[in-house]
This record gives C-alpha cells, sequence and structure tokens, in this order.
C-alpha cells in the first residue's frame, strides 16, 4: 500500500513540504491506516499533524469510546489530537433532516473550524478505492444527469484550505493487509455490516460481483470518475458561456427567460447543463422532489410546436412557453386589478409600472407606444385602469368594428401568462381607450372638442 500511495501523493501534489494536516480519524481500520501512514511521512515531509475525531452519539457508549481509543492511540504515538461530542438528535430536530446529513454537518463544522484554528493546509480523509466504486454503483442507480454521474472527487477546496483524500489509490483489503503488517489497532463500527443502508448493501450483495469479473475494479472506478470530472469541467465552463449568451435574469433573481431558437441552436449535452444551472441559479437549493422527469417535459415543451404552454416545478415555480420565448417565474401570474385615475394623479401597478393622467392644451397625440392622448370631450372622467375581463373588445384606429382583446393578444403574440395582467385604460362609462403599448382608440372625433386634451402615459423598467 505504501508504494502506491506514496505514488499518488506524489502525482497529485497532495502534500508539500513544511504544512499543516489535519487528519479525520473515527478509530476504524481506513482512517488509523491513513494516520499511521502520514505519522510515517511527518518526518520525511516535516509534517505538522494533528488527528480529528468526533463522536456522534448513535451507539452509546460505543461511539464515545472510538473517540477515546483514537485519542489514547494519538497519546502513544506522539500525535496531536482534537477531539468532540455533538448532539446528532437535537440537530436533525431543528433542521428537519436525516441521521446521516445531520451527522456530516456536524462533523464537517468541526472539521472547518479546527481548519481555522490550526491555520491547516489540508484535511486529509480516508475514502479508498473501493469507496469509489461504491459511489459510482450508486450513482448509477440514482442519477440520469451526466453531470452527476462523478465519483468521490480527489480534492476540493475546504475552509482556507484543501481535502485530500490519499488512499482513492487502494483498495479495502490492501488497507487491511496494512494494518496487519504495520500491527495498526483499529475498532469495527457494527453499523457497517448492516445491509439496510444501500451504501453497504452495495458492498457486501454488488461490488463483489464487479470484483470477481475485475478484480482492479476499484482502479477502472477511480480512472472513470477523474476522467467523468474532467469532462464535466470543461462542458461546465462551455454551459455557463451559453447561458451567459441566452439567458435573460429578472431583477431579484426570480426570474429568468431566454428565446427558443438561441437556446437550441446549442448542442444538446450543452442545453441539459444549461437547464440545470437555470435551475439551480433560482432554487439556490434543489428541492428533493425535482427530477428527471422535469428535464423531460422541459424539453418536449421546447422541442414541440405549440404558441403556449406552461410546465409546473416543485415550490411553486412555473416555465411559461409564449411563442418563442420561455419564462421561468415563481408564484402565480398575477392577480386582476382596478384603479381610478384622475388629472395630475398616477398610480404604480402591481407590477412596478406606472400610469400618470395630465392635461395639456397641446392637440397632437402621441404616437409613441407607451403614450395616448385624445380630447377631453370624448371620454367620462375618472378613467379606469385594469386587467382584462370577459368579452372585452375595442375599437381601434383603422379599424371598421370592433376587436376582442383575447384576438389582439394573439395577434401581437402576447405571452399567455402576461395577458391577465396587461394593463387596459378605459374611460368611466367602461369604453376601452388604450391596451397599453399595443392598441389606441381614436375617440369619437365627430364631436366637437374642447381644446384640452388627455394625456396618459405608461413607464416601466420593462418593455410590454
Amino acid at each position: 500500500m505504501k508504494a502506491t500511495v506514496d505514488s499518488f501523493i506524489e502525482s497529485q501534489q497532495f502534500l508539500q513540504e513544511n504544512c499543516t494536516v489535519l487528519v479525520a480519524v473515527s478509530g476504524g481500520a481506513d482512517s488509523m491506516a491513513l494516520l499511521h501512514y502520514l505519522k510515517e511521512l511527518k518526518k520525511e515531509k516535516n509534517l505538522t499533524l494533528i488527528a480529528l475525531s468526533v463522536d456522534h452519539g448513535l451507539r452509546g457508549n460505543e461511539s464515545l469510546e472510538d473517540l477515546q481509543f483514537v485519542q489514547s492511540t494519538c497519546q502513544e504515538w506522539g500525535i496531536e489530537f482534537s477531539g468532540t461530542s455533538v448532539d446528532v438528535t437535537s440537530y436533525k430536530k431543528k433542521h428537519g433532516c436525516g441521521t446521516q446529513q445531520a451527522a456530516r454537518s456536524l462533523r464537517y463544522d468541526f472539521f472547518e473550524q479546527q481548519m481555522s484554528l490550526y491555520e491547516a493546509d489540508v484535511l486529509a480523509l480516508a475514502h479508498h478505492g473501493d469507496d469509489q466504486a461504491e459511489t459510482l454503483i450508486m450513482r448509477l442507480m440514482r442519477v440520469t444527469n451526466p453531470a452527476a454521474f462523478q465519483g468521490i472527487p480527489l480534492e476540493r477546496v475546504f475552509g482556507k484550505g484543501r481535502i485530500i483524500r490519499p488512499l482513492l489509490c487502494v483498495e479495502k483489503q490492501a488497507i487491511l493487509e496494512y494494518c496487519k503488517i504495520n500491527q495498526v489497532p483499529f475498532r469495527d463500527d457494527p453499523s457497517n455490516a448492516d445491509p439496510v443502508y444501500t451504501r453497504n448493501y452495495i458492498r457486501l450483495n454488488i461490488l463483489p460481483l464487479f470484483k470477481e469479473q475485475n478484480p482492479k475494479f476499484h482502479r477502472h472506478a477511480q480512472l472513470l470518475s477523474q476522467r467523468a470530472t474532467e469532462d464535466e469541467a470543461f462542458l461546465h465552463t462551455q454551459a455557463n458561456s451559453m447561458v451567459e449568451n441566452v439567458v435573460k435574469k429578472g431583477i431579484g433573481g426570480r426570474e429568468v427567460s431566454f428565446e427558443i431558437n438561441e437556446f437550441s441552436g446549442y448542442p444538446i449535452a450543452l442545453q441539459r447543463r444549461a437547464f440545470h444551472l437555470i435551475l439551480n441559479y433560482l432554487y439556490r437549493k434543489a428541492p428533493n422532489d425535482l427530477s428527471y422527469i422535469h428535464e423531460e417535459q422541459f424539453f418536449d415543451i421546447l422541442n414541440r410546436e405549440m404558441a403556449n404552454a406552461r410546465l409546473d416545478f416543485p415550490e411553486g415555480l412555473r416555465l411559461y412557453r409564449s411563442y418563442g420565448t420561455v419564462t421561468f417565474r415563481f408564484g402565480q401570474a398575477g392577480e386582476p386589478y382596478t384603479f381610478e385615475l384622475s388629472p395630475g394623479e398616477s398610480i404604480t401597478l402591481p407590477d412596478g409600472g406606472e400610469i400618470s393622467l395630465s392635461t395639456s392644451s397641446d392637440n397632437q397625440k402621441s404616437e409613441s407606444a407607451h403614450a395616448f392622448a385624445c380630447d377631453i370631450a370624448h371620454v367620462s372622467l375618472p378613467l379606469i385602469i385594469r386587467t382584462r375581463q370577459p368579452g372585452d373588445r375595442m375599437s381601434c384606429k383603422g379599424m371598421e368594428g370592433s376587436k376582442k382583446i383575447k384576438d389582439i393578444f394573439i395577434d401581437q403574440k402576447v405571452p399567455a401568462d402576461k395577458r391577465d395582467t396587461w394593463p387596459i385604460v378605459t374611460d368611466h362609462t367602461g369604453r376601452i381607450l388604450w391596451l397599453v403599448g399595443l392598441k389606441k382608440s381614436e375617440g369619437k372625433p365627430s364631436e366637437v372638442g374642447t381644446g384640452e386634451w388627455l394625456h396618459v402615459h405608461y413607464k416601466n423598467n420593462e418593455t410590454l
């Protein structure tokens, strides 16, 4: 084992001379072998070595005895020791998580504190090649996203230093043989033999079948994990670039949108990763009930010929397809509203838009899409600003008769999710004067005017 680990550490440049190394030690064979190995390496590289141990309190006195065993062994070997006991049960109740997640969170909180206290360069963990193989088998059983099919990383940033895993290059049997040859004491955790846990079931029943066919399967799994990680890093960078170029982010981080033609112009491998980057951006932490089915539904909506569609995601996130645009947004589309507006006043709409009303003697109607003007004699005040209602119709410039508001929305390709909150300006009798930003009424040109004109202005950070 020693020669293999020596070569592995050198190739990965895990340890530099004179660095401070923390070692997570549970008392089992893996972590005790790692501690012994680093003890032997200490003089060669002038390492500062500190062992860390955590009693999770899950096996009563046995788990406390594990911690005490590690402490006494460190005293015998002349290694500095730091240990703690944590309350997993209380953490579970407070945070609503499972036992393993609670134990891991508390354990890593302690590790990070010690990293800061000792100003350590690395934290060494004792995951080995069989752990890697088990992890990949578990991922194969559970994930459909290629980006998630990666094993335990060789190293990663942690606190102000790094986590390293020097034993990923060797299998469990080699570790047990190392302990035997070097008379390294260790304690067995009986829960590791309980097949009720998925990882234990894989270790006891599935991994041996793989090893029958390929005795070096642990090495195969490690190479697969490394290469998948390298490939994914490249694809992730490309997908990030794609999102920057194609996806528009709304204010507050609660909405994004993109044009389907632009999005679909990229390779499907990047589209999939961009989809997950969008969800990561919106959710911050992905909900448990988010699954591959949502990805399938997303691409179904993206690729089918349809004008409008909606897809519901967990926790109130919705996808809207409106013609050539896809929008992700949290919450309902919006509630109906009605406001009265008199000259000299302004109102703020629920979406942050603002509509104001003023008067002047200027009889030049504004041609702006965001302004409307008419002679005051042609309307009944106060004006009404509201959302659409069933049967809404309006008479428009250059058109005989009237047209349904619904049909105007369709003609103008207004996204379906925006139609129910689109502002409509009517006079006090209910006659529609202006479908804001889209169509205007000319009032009643046959009537004699007063020379006083009403001016309605709409403004918003976003163009309707």
